[in-house]
């Protein structure tokens, strides 16, 4: 097992995660960079000042998520911290919501987390340690228009850390919900202008990348099991 701690990013090569990946690079942490295809990640990898490893493998695939999660531990002999970052957003009406579109929705954004959290479980009990942050969003609490299944499935991921910080109270893990309202980054823009959403109604990848940070080093402890909400830019001031 090797000395230096080890963390896990989904969807880290862009947006949050990326900015997640490169400041955990810089505390210390070898970075596990998850996200579907091997180019983007091999591409952004390089900013990350320390060691990193790339892990193509797509969350919402359940076998995928889980066998990402094994080989982590298989490689490193550890898992310190998970971060759940990846996700789908469709911008649809409720009457536009197909099945397919729910489904796809629930599996990236609720059941990969949970497939992942469940499989790292035994790794934080035998290290008796172990510290989750998931990546919701303010819509959780005031879902935006066309937001039906997206603010739905990354609403299980707030539940999920409620779970994670009372069952994980006796091993040493620590669970945290960051959500965030409007931040800059391409999935936004995929889907509104700047003159829907101005820049500078918007927080930076890096200062959500800095509460997440805060949530892993202990100094937002009295937040464990809690939904950290970021409305806004001035939230993080």
């Amino acid at each position: 097992m090797q000395d230096r701690p080890v963390a896990m990013v989904t969807g880290a090569s862009s947006g949050i995660g990326l900015a997640t990946s490169q400041l955990l690079s810089r505390t210390g942490y070898t970075v596990v960079m998850v996200a579907r295809r091997t180019e983007p990640l091999a591409r952004t990898g390089q900013s990350l000042q320390g060691p990193w490893t790339p892990l193509p493998a797509d969350v919402g695939d359940l076998v995928q998520a889980r066998a990402a999660v094994d080989q982590v531990v298989q490689t490193f002999g550890r898992l310190d911290v998970l971060v759940n970052n990846a996700g789908y957003a469709p911008l649809l009406p409720i009457d536009r919501t197909d099945d397919g579109t729910i489904e796809q929705t629930y599996r990236i954004n609720a059941m990969g987390p949970a497939a992942m959290i469940a499989q790292a479980w035994p790794t934080f009990r035998a290290q008796g340690s172990g510290c989750i942050v998931n990546i919701s969003t303010i819509g959780t609490d005031d879902p935006f228009p066309g937001f039906f299944a997206y603010a739905a499935s990354k609403a299980a991921l707030n539940v999920m850390v409620r779970s994670c910080a009372t069952e994980g109270a006796s091993i040493g893990v620590r669970a945290f919900a960051v959500a965030p309202g409007a931040v800059e980054t391409p999935m936004l823009r995929a889907m509104f202008d700047e003159q829907q959403i101005p820049p500078e109604a918007c927080l930076t990848p890096e200062a959500v990348a800095e509460v997440v940070l805060a949530c892993i080093e202990g100094t937002r402890d009295c937040d464990n099991g809690k939904v950290i909400w970021l409305p806004g830019p001035e939230s993080v001031s």
